[in-house]
């Protein structure tokens, strides 16, 4: 099968198709298939990753930019990224993109370490760049309540977003008081135990016992 055939659209330079009919692939799409899906991706858009071992030719950065998605430009003294890993934060976008429109899914922490802590995704440089093209779409909503506490917790400690990762420490703590209040509360409203007195009571009664025993052994004696 050829890539088109793979992505369900006709041939086209057209990046936001392609972008597009990867995108709704992916939802539906794991193991080999899902690799199959990210190869025929790679080579519509033109820029299929060289052979292994052998070092990838430079690419212009004008097929980069084709799309709407301006080329990562890196900030400080950090080198730009290649025209690789450019595509990998592009897959990953699209994929987190992806897993949003499924309330389900995307309110998994597995399903989002498994999808940034997959190499080469993992790179922290990557990891930094993903998180610069996700902060301004993810971070409010995982700061909105949007996602469960281990899903905000987790992009706040992938992500280095501090302010959810003081969230999270915060929801834990409340979490933690909330749970001993409980605790304690059970603790007082449960019953006094109650006093077994029957080993005291059979004690008097033998001892009662013995003691007519003796008295009617001496009355008869007299």
């Amino acid at each position: 099968m050829t890539c088109w055939e793979i992505l369900g659209i006709e041939p086209t330079r057209d990046t936001r198709q392609i972008e597009a009919a990867y995108e709704k692939q992916s939802k539906f799409a794991s193991g080999e298939e899902a690799e199959r899906l990210k190869q025929a991706y790679r080579e519509a858009m033109g820029r299929e990753p060289a052979p292994q071992g052998e070092q990838p030719q430079p690419e212009d950065t004008a097929s980069v930019a084709a799309g709407d998605i301006e080329p990562i430009v890196a900030v400080s003294d950090e080198q730009p990224l290649d025209a690789n890993e450019q595509q990998v934060v592009r897959e990953v976008v699209i994929q987190v993109n992806a897993l949003l429109n499924d309330s389900r899914r995307s309110n998994d922490p597995q399903i989002w370490k498994a999808i940034l802590s997959e190499p080469p995704a993992d790179n922290p440089r990557l990891r930094r760049e993903i998180g610069r093209s996700l902060e301004q779409q993810v971070r409010p909503m995982a700061e909105n309540d949007s996602f469960p506490p281990p899903v905000a917790r987790f992009l706040g400690e992938w992500f280095g977003w501090n302010s959810l990762t003081e969230m999270a420490r915060k929801n834990r703590e409340e979490e933690e008081a909330v749970r001993d209040a409980q605790e304690q509360e059970a603790a007082e409203e449960q019953p006094p135990q109650m006093v077994n007195f029957w080993p005291a009571v059979i004690g008097w009664i033998v001892g009662l016992a013995v003691l007519a025993t003796l008295f009617g052994g001496m009355g008869g004696g007299g």
